[in-house]
């Protein structure tokens, strides 16, 4: 509808006389609640005020849309309906590894027939790298490495030992059986101090459990 048509009909439904139609007047008949609700859907500042919003979300989910399509497989970009996940990304992999051993790719690589060189690890961070090497060449691992024998070798003993007062515990009473309870989970936690701090130092995806009495408790009872 044109704006003076509708201004016509505002002026008519408030009650302002026919002769009556500038906006001034059509402002004076009107309630201001009134007047704010027309004013904001007739004005084109308003309305694409409203839609610059809804555009910028929709222009940045696109821009993400394409990062992500980038980073895929050419086997799987161009369908943006499909659902992915990590299991098509290694299926694409396996049959790509599958499709060079075919061609005979992987034939007649450098060192082909010669033991591998574990002197550098080209993944890991070049500081890190040399800081090992230099520990290699001395006889001495990282503290983490270090820390992992030790909780491993402190695991058993203590296992040894709950293992010989849960076949002992028969003939014990009960105060007896309290007592070294008492004294395997004071271990225990030391033990899981020990895990904890490993958890700290140690490089991502080698973290390890610590104990639990009940699930130690369940399995000698198995």
């Amino acid at each position: 509808m044109a704006p003076l048509k509708r201004l016509a009909l505002m002026a008519r439904w408030h009650g302002c006389p026919d002769s009556a139609r500038p906006l001034v007047l059509l402002r004076r008949c009107m309630s201001t609640s009134t007047w704010e609700e027309y004013w904001d859907a007739s004005s084109p500042s308003k309305a694409s005020e409203k839609k610059a919003p809804s555009r910028g979300k929709e222009r940045l989910a696109s821009v993400l849309d394409a990062i992500h399509e980038r980073k895929l497989p050419p086997e799987l970009r161009g369908r943006p309906n499909a659902v992915r996940s990590e299991t098509d990304i290694v299926n694409v992999m396996e049959q790509r590894i599958w499709q060079s051993m075919e061609e005979g790719q992987f034939e007649n690589l450098p060192g082909k027939g010669k033991p591998l060189n574990l002197n550098s690890n080209p993944h890991a961070d070049p500081a890190e790298d040399t800081l090992f090497r230099i520990l290699s060449k001395n006889g001495c691992a990282p503290e983490w490495v270090e820390l992992n024998k030790e909780i491993r070798t402190k695991i058993a003993e203590w296992r040894t030992g709950l293992r010989k007062a849960w076949r002992s515990r028969l003939s014990e009473t009960a105060s007896e059986w309290q007592q070294e309870t008492e004294v395997l989970k004071k271990q225990m936690r030391t033990i899981n101090d020990m895990v904890f701090r490993y958890n700290l130092i140690v490089p991502f995806g080698r973290q390890m459990f610590g104990l639990s009495w009940e699930k130690e408790l369940l399995r000698l009872e198995q």
